[in-house]
């Protein structure tokens, strides 16, 4: 399954991810590929409660 994901950097530093499907997932984190990891993460845990 394909989502589209905003991905922009935060003004306080690091970076800022969110699904707009999916509202509520929203992550931050020190670099891109922290922020990647963790909204993987938070869809796979996001698909299996709905």
């Amino acid at each position: 399954m394909l989502f589209n994901v905003v991905l922009e950097k935060a003004e306080e530093g690091g970076y800022v991810i969110y699904l707009p499907t999916l509202p509520g997932c929203i992550f931050q984190g020190e670099s891109r590929e922290e922020v990647l990891e963790n909204i993987k993460e938070a869809v796979e845990v996001y698909i299996d409660i709905f």
